[in-house]
């Protein structure tokens, strides 16, 4: 069977990542939809010039297609997802999957109803090649038990290029619901819990005081029964840096640690996927640009043989649910 998906909403540019990656696993894009106009539209449309349009939301749905990608701006997710399943489509959607923990128990209770894949598209561990290779060295035991994980999210803000709906807290779902999210799911893999709690959680707006909306820097700390971790965010990337945030992850074990510099090595080596491994026996810098993008593929098999191989259904939800507890424990809104 040849796999076939659409795209509905392009309000964000990691729908380019998703489309390409799906594309280079052999599925085929049937089109896509999106609501208006875009910033992002345009270049989509030059990336990829034979996509159709659909001139509608209900023709898309109405396509056949076994797989919704959804990058819709991050309020209108959850509504995407849950049309496109119930429909009969397995979901990829951009991170957050969704804004509320009402959106999400709408999302579970959907799943449940439809047995369909919600599977949220966390790119700074699926689109980075050193994750990949770090996956494999700790579960090799390069580093023995992992304990402890520190994540690094810092973002250029690029206001010119921001649509009105970025600084809109309802709609974007607030920087620990966003960009945490990712850090989550690394602390959740890479620690092997399959639950955690959030200790502590804040956000702030330090350096754009006009926009009340924005929040533009965030902590979160997690603990497990096995282990603890700390996540920051925030949207200073300075303007002389290459690229869009020097991203960073430290994984603690028992028996080493692992270091990943995953976009930028400010002052090494040039490129990006730095891996530092330092253990009993090793201390190294190693390039893992070649590691793989393994998510992909592995989607594609579980929406044809309805396994878990890519994520599963638990951790999906897990981590969005961690992401919202936080967000509303930094708000003040926390049940």
């Amino acid at each position: 069977m040849t796999l076939s998906f659409i795209a509905l909403g392009l309000d964000h540019r990691h729908i380019f990542g998703m489309t390409q990656n799906m594309l280079e696993t052999g599925a085929t894009c049937l089109g896509y939809w999106t609501d208006g106009t875009p910033e992002t539209i345009a270049g989509f449309t030059k990336r990829f010039p034979d996509l159709p349009r659909f001139e509608s939301l209900e023709a898309a749905l109405a396509s056949g297609a076994n797989l919704a990608l959804v990058s819709a701006i991050p309020a209108d997710r959850a509504t995407l997802a849950i049309r496109a399943m119930q429909q009969g489509m397995d979901v990829m959607t951009d991170k957050p999957g969704c804004t509320t923990l009402a959106q999400l128990q709408e999302i579970k209770n959907c799943v449940a109803g439809t047995d369909r894949i919600w599977s949220v598209n966390f790119s700074e561990r699926f689109e980075v090649p050193a994750v990949t290779r770090a996956t494999e060295l700790v579960e090799a035991g390069a580093i023995g038990k992992v304990v402890h994980t520190a994540g690094l999210g810092p973002h250029r803000l690029n206001r010119a290029t921001r649509p009105g709906w970025f600084f809109e807290r309802e709609r974007y779902g607030g920087i620990l619901t966003d960009i945490g999210s990712h850090q989550i799911d690394q602390f959740l893999h890479f620690t092997g819990s399959q639950e955690a709690d959030v200790a502590y959680a804040m956000v702030a707006n330090h350096a754009n005081p006009a926009d009340q909306g924005l929040q533009d820097f965030g902590e979160i700390s997690l603990r497990s029964a096995t282990a603890s971790g700390y996540i920051r965010v925030d949207w200073y990337t300075p303007d002389a840096l290459p690229t869009w945030g020097d991203g960073r992850l430290t994984i603690l074990g028992t028996e080493g640690y692992i270091e990943l510099r995953k976009y930028v090595d400010v002052g090494g080596s040039d490129g990006t996927d730095h891996l530092l491994l330092v253990n009993g026996t090793r201390c190294e810098k190693i390039d893992a640009s070649g590691a793989g993008l393994p998510y992909f593929e592995r989607l594609a098999h579980d929406i044809q043989n309805r396994t878990e191989t890519a994520m599963t259904q638990r951790h999906c939800f897990t981590v969005m649910e961690l992401a919202l507890t936080a967000q509303a424990m930094a708000e003040g809104t926390a049940p």
